[in-house]
């Protein structure tokens, strides 16, 4: 894998509208790899340009777009929770939580500015995304939906006051008003208004309770196929062939090309109640334990993921695989910031955990286990590892104002997330 070097945090110049304070800002260069994430410090100014007249006491849905450059978002699931303005103590934030992006340091060639545009015509062209993951994933596809606006429809409509469930599948299609459809080759079949572009699924174990139990059982055969490792704390999965056959439905059902996976935020010993130890309160309550589960069951689904593309390239023959072979990205994940709303900017290095809430301290060893899981390309050849985990761990400002694991969008983290993916699938990574 090439090795891509992102210098981070830069202004962006469409969010250098400040506030007209009349104060320059300083940004803070942080270098980052692929392969070895290593800081490297060094500031400059930024001077504001075409400053905009907005009170921090009162920020609006348009200030936010506009700091972060948007001209909307086509989701309309919790659109003021997404954005980070739906609590008024918190809008001191903007607009310098959104005004940083991370951007190629001088090692790195070929790297693309994201171009909205052209990512859209590749979602159609080369194949879409299937997003597979918890609710930081669900963070993702709303921030996609405004990257992608306004060339994108998204569904279902998430009216005011309806019940809805976290589960539903949230998709983005090609809006046919979009400017770009003259364009745009389209695939046989491809139909515009039910071949989603990008699709999130909420899936937060990659696997179904059953599965896992049985797993369990496979690895520990004196635990009882009648008896379960969860508690009654919610979470929201299903089975890998269920979102298998969702990724390799054919056209004009689907038409995915790569599917993103990201996974561990609900591998707890309060989810996982089998392991919790009251005992062990000093070394994560048995934490160890789901730790050692995780990997093999990430072994396991490594495996199956893999055989599933196997198979679906034999079915295909040759002549199609040439065409692009489907990729499945892992994308490290993110621990949260412990009091994440006292910061109000980015950090030069990653800091140590204070109280370890939830398993926000053995996140880095759920990554680890999992890339060690996958760094056997021969094994695996379908499958990738990323870990781009380290730009959020720098930024203890761009958290969702009720909680701090999830990341709001617009200030950087998550766009970065996809500028960097759609980069390793349409350049780093092998086409056949």
């Amino acid at each position: 894998m090439a090795v891509l070097n992102i210098v981070g945090l830069n202004p962006r110049s469409f969010t250098g509208k400040l506030v007209a304070l009349g104060a320059a800002f300083t940004t803070l260069i942080l270098v980052y790899t692929y392969t070895a994430p290593r800081p490297s410090n060094s500031n400059f100014p930024n001077s504001p340009r075409h400053p905009l007249h907005v009170h921090q006491s009162h920020i609006q849905t348009e200030d936010a777009l506009d700091f972060a450059g948007f001209s909307g978002c086509a989701s309309s699931r919790e659109y003021d929770w997404h954005l980070a303005i739906d609590k008024p103590e918190q809008w001191d934030r903007f607009p310098n939580v959104s005004s940083w992006q991370w951007v190629p340091g001088e090692t790195c060639q070929g790297l693309r500015p994201l171009d909205p545009s052209a990512l859209v015509k590749e979602l159609v062209e080369v194949g879409g995304w299937l997003l597979v993951g918890d609710s930081v994933t669900e963070n993702h596809f709303f921030s996609l939906s405004c990257i992608l606006h306004p060339h994108v429809i998204a569904t279902p409509f998430y009216a005011p006051g309806q019940n809805w469930d976290r589960g539903w599948p949230q998709n983005l299609y090609l809006n046919p008003n979009s400017s770009l459809v003259k364009d745009i080759t389209f695939p046989p079949n491809f139909n515009i208004s039910s071949t989603p572009l990008v699709t999130f699924r909420r899936i937060d174990l990659l696997f179904s309770k059953p599965e896992l139990n049985v797993l369990y059982h496979i690895q520990h055969p004196d635990f009882s196929s009648n008896d379960t490792l969860f508690s009654e704390e919610g979470v929201w999965t299903m089975s890998v062939h269920e979102y298998l056959d969702i990724f390799l439905s054919p056209l004009p059902e689907a038409n995915y090309g790569t599917m993103i996976v990201s996974t561990a935020g609900h591998w707890t010993t309060t989810t996982f109640s089998h392991f919790r130890d009251e005992k062990k309160s000093d070394s994560g309550y048995g934490i160890d334990g789901v730790l050692d589960f995780f990997e093999f069951a990430m072994e396991s689904w490594a495996a199956e993921v893999q055989m599933a593309l196997w198979k679906e390239e034999k079915r295909l023959g040759p002549k199609m695989v040439r065409k692009g072979k489907k990729k499945v990205v892992v994308r490290a994940y993110l621990p949260g910031h412990e009091d994440c709303h006292s910061h109000r900017q980015a950090w030069t290095e990653v800091k140590p955990f204070i109280w370890n809430w939830y398993n926000w301290g053995n996140i880095w060893d759920f990554n680890a286990r999992f890339q060690k899981v996958l760094s056997s390309r021969k094994k695996f050849p379908n499958i990738y590892y990323l870990p781009i985990d380290r730009p959020a761990r720098l930024r203890p400002d761009a958290h969702a104002t009720g909680d701090c694991l999830h990341i709001m969008t617009g200030a950087g983290v998550l766009e970065g997330w996809t500028h960097y993916i759609w980069q390793f699938i349409s350049r780093e990574s092998p086409r056949n």
